[in-house]
């Protein structure tokens, strides 16, 4: 994990990448993150489709002790998904259809925003304003001979079969003063992740 630094023009204060094989990995991993939340958190989700954005939320949801059943809120825009215990609830937003803002704004994520952890998928760009601290997650389903490789940029593609032993690759950014001093990577790697290599 990189060095914290202050968060200025958008500059992540740090970055992380893991790396999991299938969905039970996958969930492993979000559930570890799960843990480490808190209410008033902002994650922001991103992936094309397919690449497990809603696998990953219903990891988070096991990891802060939510009500199972955790499906995609594509058609409704917003799903609440209540505490089992006395831990935040977690609202879990589709921002695919929003265009701005202000559409954000009118579905009223303030009022939930301080006692929640907040998900958005497809958030980039529209939800940033809502808290001074987020937690940027992409989630990235490479295939092909490069993937392997895992290039920053180009020679990605994405396909929407489910291969439940595909790799995907989880990347972490998290912004402002909520983050300087908590690393959410896991000391070992989750079951069915493996760790990042150097």
């Amino acid at each position: 994990m990189s060095a914290p630094q202050h968060d200025g023009a958008g500059v992540p204060v740090w970055e992380d990448e893991i790396r999991t094989t299938g969905p039970e990995g996958t969930q492993a991993a979000a559930e570890r993150i799960g843990r480490q939340l808190a209410a008033g958190d902002l994650i922001l989700l991103t992936g094309e489709l397919g690449a497990g954005k809603t696998t990953f939320t219903q990891g988070l949801g096991r990891g802060l002790g939510v009500r199972p059943g955790i499906i995609s809120p594509t058609f409704v825009l917003v799903r609440i998904h209540p505490s089992l215990s006395d831990g935040p609830d977690l609202v879990h937003v589709d921002a695919y259809r929003l265009a701005s803002s202000g559409e954000i704004d009118d579905i009223d994520l303030e009022n939930t925003m301080d006692s929640s952890v907040t998900v958005v998928e497809w958030g980039r760009g529209l939800v940033e304003h809502l808290a001074e601290s987020r937690l940027e997650i992409t989630l990235i389903r490479p295939t092909g001979a490069d993937a392997a490789h895992l290039p920053d940029a180009g020679g990605l593609t994405f396909d929407f079969d489910d291969d439940p032993d595909e790799e995907r690759v989880i990347r972490l950014a998290a912004y402002g003063p909520r983050w300087e001093q908590t690393d959410l990577r896991p000391a070992g790697p989750a079951e069915g992740t493996a760790p990042k290599e150097t």
